[in-house]
């Protein structure tokens, strides 16, 4: 045999070596089954959080206007001030007003003195006036009788003794008159209830003009920021015209709409971690305050409300935050990866690696979070799952 020939003959039996040790290999590979993705159930802390988009809720916006008709002749503030309950912020004319108080101030000082003067002055002279008229009476009555003795002696005529009883009855008339006189200006009589109605207008006219008065300084009514200034020193106002829009100040809101099978896990009172979308890498806390009894139902969420306790002051009306609410937490459970769960109607399982083969068991499910997902019964701390899916119970496989 020539050199060539035996070259030949060796390469084939290196050749055929090698295809049975490649056969081999393929069989033991397809022996022990395909490669798969596997982890571990284990003991570990999870956190349930739905994360949401929402919106700084906008402030009560008040617009404030006059209540009177003037000519503004201040305005103290411009806009992005912060002003108090009752701060003056625009002043009007008020010199006709103020003279119109004087005058009612003067109109209330004379009523004042009427009544005085029915109290200390009429009724006094009331009563001495009555005494007088009595005494008079007495007077008329006694000289009555001594005229009447006289004329039933002969000393006098008939017409002498009627001219005393005339008498008589006119003192008896100017009594009632000043008992009359002495009653209406008593306290309950009709010249003191006559000038307690004159003060009383009177009082009430000064407190009008007074409360006009007032209404040429107008004031915050609610403390805020002012957002909108429309009106300048000379302008004339009316009661129809805004002048001054103030943003209400109170505690920070959020509002968001969240889907509605995030309901079981929603309570008041749930901690939240919210950031902006204009400053995501600034954090604040928030909570969960009110959820909605109603449902869109056309988006199909509730509305839910967060208040912020210590905003950062960057926040502002409208703008949008990313809210991570903190629905459920445990600090030890047994968890897996969500990837290793398979859902269906008949409830959750898992294929579990027994011995190279796969096995599915039933689980009962507990917290979500995010990737991880708590096993409540149907696994054992250190069991290992398969994450790969499409696999079929009994095979055997190998760990990627």
């Amino acid at each position: 045999m020539t050199s060539t020939g035996r070259g030949i003959g060796r390469s084939s039996v290196v050749a055929g070596l090698l295809l049975l040790v490649a056969g081999a290999v393929v069989g033991w590979m397809q022996w022990r089954g395909p490669a798969v993705e596997v982890a571990r159930a284990e003991e570990a802390p999870i956190v349930h959080a739905i994360v949401v988009s929402g919106r700084v809720q906008a402030p009560n916006r008040i617009e404030i206007g006059s209540v009177i008709t003037g000519r503004v002749v201040g305005v103290r503030v411009v806009e992005g001030d912060r002003v108090e309950a009752g701060q003056p912020l625009i002043d009007l004319d008020a010199q006709e007003l103020r003279a119109g108080v004087a005058q009612a101030q003067a109109a209330e000082s004379t009523a004042r003195t009427r009544v005085a003067s029915v109290g200390e002055l009429a009724l006094p002279q009331s009563t001495d006036a009555l005494a007088q008229a009595e005494a008079q009476l007495r007077f008329a009555e006694a000289d009555v009788q001594r005229q009447r003795a006289l004329r039933d002696k002969g000393f006098i005529s008939d017409a002498r003794l009627d001219d005393s009883e005339r008498l008589v009855a006119l003192a008896r008339s100017q009594v009632e008159s000043a008992r009359t006189q002495r009653r209406a200006q008593g306290a309950g009589g009709v010249a003191a209830r006559e000038a307690t109605v004159r003060l009383r207008e009177a009082v009430a006219a000064r407190e009008l003009a007074e409360a006009k008065l007032a209404q040429t300084v107008i004031r915050a009514s609610v403390p805020g920021t002012v957002l909108v200034r429309s009106v300048e020193p000379g302008d004339i106002v009316t009661s129809a015209r805004r002048l001054l829009v103030v943003a209400s100040r109170g505690e920070t809101r959020l509002t968001a709409q969240i889907d509605e099978k995030n309901l079981p896990w929603l309570r008041e009172g749930s901690r939240a971690i919210a950031s902006s979308d204009a400053f995501p890498g600034e954090k604040f806390d928030a909570v969960l305050y009110y959820v909605s009894p109603g449902v869109d139902t056309s988006r199909g969420s509730v509305e839910a409300r967060f208040r912020v306790d210590s905003p950062p002051p960057y926040l502002r009306a409208d703008m949008t935050v990313s809210i991570d609410i903190e629905v459920a937490r445990k600090d030890r459970a047994r968890v897996i990866p969500a990837a290793a769960v398979r859902e269906a109607e008949g409830g959750a399982t898992v294929q579990r690696l027994d011995g190279g083969r796969l096995a599915t068991v039933p689980v009962t499910l507990g917290i979500r979070g995010g990737a991880k997902v708590e096993v409540l019964s149907g696994l054992e701390a250190g069991d290992t799952v398969v994450l790969t899916r499409g696999l079929k119970d009994g095979s055997r496989v190998r760990v990627r």
